[in-house]
């Protein structure tokens, strides 16, 4: 058996590029994976803080928080694109915000599961919470600079 390499048209190749960049997937169909990632985000979320609560439950509060945070955060995926996502978050003015959210969503887990901090692993969650705000308020216009003026004006 011989095996040849067939050679397409430049119109016709496969690039990687184009599976990262754009979605095969219809509009309608992104729309409902989105959502319902950003709802289980939330809902994982919400369980765990509810598990906090619970006699050791900072280990569940930690992952089911942390995981809830990482699907919502994905979910945009669904709407422009992996890549597109990716280059958003790294963006000069979100870079700060993705970086501190990025290293709370490790640090939370490394404090409730390995090194076993209670007070850390709350303090990262915390963190995650605000740096996940700050990150979000980058897509809306000037709604950073409302926030800084609204604490400089409770501030002074």
């Amino acid at each position: 058996m011989r095996l040849t390499l067939r050679t397409f048209p430049p119109h016709q190749r496969f690039c990687p590029q184009q599976v990262l960049d754009a979605s095969s997937l219809s509009f309608s169909t992104r729309l409902k994976w989105f959502a319902i990632c950003f709802v289980s985000g939330i809902f994982f979320s919400i369980l765990g803080t509810g598990l906090l609560w619970l006699p050791g439950g900072i280990k569940l509060f930690a992952v089911f928080y942390t995981f809830g945070n990482i699907a919502a955060l994905a979910s945009t995926c669904f709407l422009m694109g992996p890549m597109k996502q990716l280059k958003k978050m790294f963006e000069t003015t979100r870079l700060l915000a993705t970086i501190i959210m990025l290293l709370c969503f490790v640090l939370t887990l490394c404090a409730a599961l390995w090194w076993h901090k209670k007070g850390l692993a709350l303090l990262f969650c915390i963190l995650q919470f605000l740096s996940m705000t700050w990150y979000s308020l980058s897509y809306i216009p000037y709604a950073r600079d409302a926030v800084i003026k609204c604490f400089s004006s409770l501030l002074s």
